[in-house]
């Protein structure tokens, strides 16, 4: 018999999710992860999938993965550290290093693991972390991993994060320090201030980490945001997913030999995790050949994002500072956010509520997602609902 005390627990706190409009409903998909999907046997415009290149459906990386699971199996059958790596995974990590121009790479089963793995193997008691407050969830649980004192700094504050770091080295306090950022932030779309960035970092002998999930296989060519801004040189970490433009899953890091091979010694979820299964590093290999061999995709992209977002604005909806293809329409309130995104479904518009606690309380917002594979029809079909929905709700005129 379940424990009336949790029973009671999380009947309670349900319940306030759900009359807070905070009740997250997962919706199972009955087609593959594409710009169109179908659920509950309808078809819809999906502007909810991080599959940014539409590589997550390429017959190319499809391929790549079969024949790869036919030559090694389903799974590598063990940790990094014993016997699971297979010829494919030092392959992954070489193509890795060089798309993102660092000596060294290490792959990873997610990019939420990266940031488990290589922050708390660098940092701890004694140590400081400058961090973004709006950083991602895993970073800060990455943080919390480590005993390092973790000072926030305002989001993309350089003069809040230099007087921090100013303040944390001159005390004398901590052994090292390390900012992190994220390379794109996810819920608004905004680029990190890199340059500025790492001369605050080299002023005061920081450690610098910059997660660009949402930055790789996007800006700086498909190679992310610190190509971008040309700082490959400069920075010490750069993590990635490659479950995002990449289109497969799992993560990696990227830097110097040195930092690689101190990953491969101490981060934990390379130590005791069972190693990326031969189909999905395969796939990922496929994938980073098409990126470094072509930029067709990230233009198509590119012309999507702009296009939605000029018809976004045109309709009077406010899409706050992105600056990348996330497109975020933004609302406010979370019940109104929640009823707006189930308004879009009803007309067959497949964009998530964002809300608390993934957002600040009072900042939803319908967050979209262009893609490389979205046809000019499917992105008029989703402006069209939602000027219809945005009139019945009183949000524009």
């Amino acid at each position: 018999m379940a424990s009336k005390t949790l029973s009671s627990f999380l009947l309670q706190n349900l319940t306030e999710l759900r009359e807070q409009g905070l009740y997250n409903t997962i919706d199972p998909l009955e087609s593959p992860n594409g710009p169109v999907i179908r659920m509950k046997g309808r078809e819809f415009v999906n502007l909810s999938s991080n599959n940014y290149l539409g590589l997550a459906t390429d017959k190319r990386l499809v391929d790549a993965a079969v024949q790869a699971t036919i030559r090694f199996g389903v799974g590598s059958g063990a940790v990094r550290t014993i016997n699971g790596t297979l010829t494919l995974h030092v392959e992954l990590e070489e193509k890795l290093a060089a798309f993102k121009g660092t000596e060294a790479a290490v792959a990873f089963q997610s990019g939420f693991n990266c940031n488990m793995a290589a922050i708390s193997a660098v940092m701890g008691a004694g140590d400081a972390i400058l961090s973004d407050e709006l950083n991602h969830a895993s970073i800060i649980d990455g943080c919390r991993l480590t005993k390092a004192k973790v000072i926030r700094y305002g989001h993309s504050d350089m003069a809040d994060l230099r007087a921090k770091a100013k303040e944390a080295r001159e005390s004398g306090a901590f052994e090292k320090i390390m900012v992190i950022t994220d390379g794109v932030f996810s819920m608004d779309g905004d680029i990190a201030k890199l340059p500025e960035i790492v001369d605050i970092a080299e002023a005061y002998d920081l450690i610098t980490y910059v997660d660009d999930a949402h930055g790789s296989g996007v800006l700086g060519g498909g190679a992310g945001t610190v190509k971008h801004f040309g700082l490959s040189d400069r920075i010490d970490f750069q993590i990635g997913t490659l479950s995002k433009a990449v289109g497969v899953v799992g993560g990696y890091v990227a830097g110097t030999q040195e930092v690689v091979d101190w990953l491969k010694a101490r981060s934990r979820p390379f130590l005791f995790s069972t190693s990326l299964p031969p189909g999905t590093v395969a796939a990922c290999i496929a994938a980073i050949d098409i990126m470094q061999g072509s930029k067709e995709l990230q233009e198509r992209l590119w012309e999507n994002a702009a296009y939605l977002q000029k018809g976004l604005k045109a309709l009077g909806f406010s899409t706050g500072h992105t600056a990348t293809p996330i497109t975020p329409c933004l609302i406010g309130d979370e019940e109104k956010t929640q009823r707006f995104s189930a308004r879009l479904y009803e007309e067959g518009i497949y964009a998530k509520a964002i809300v608390f606690p993934t957002v600040p309380k009072g900042t939803g917002r319908v967050r979209n997602m262009p893609t490389a594979e979205h046809t000019t029809e499917m992105l008029d079909r989703a402006l069209a609902a939602y000027e219809k929905v945005g009139r019945e709700l009183g949000m524009i005129r």
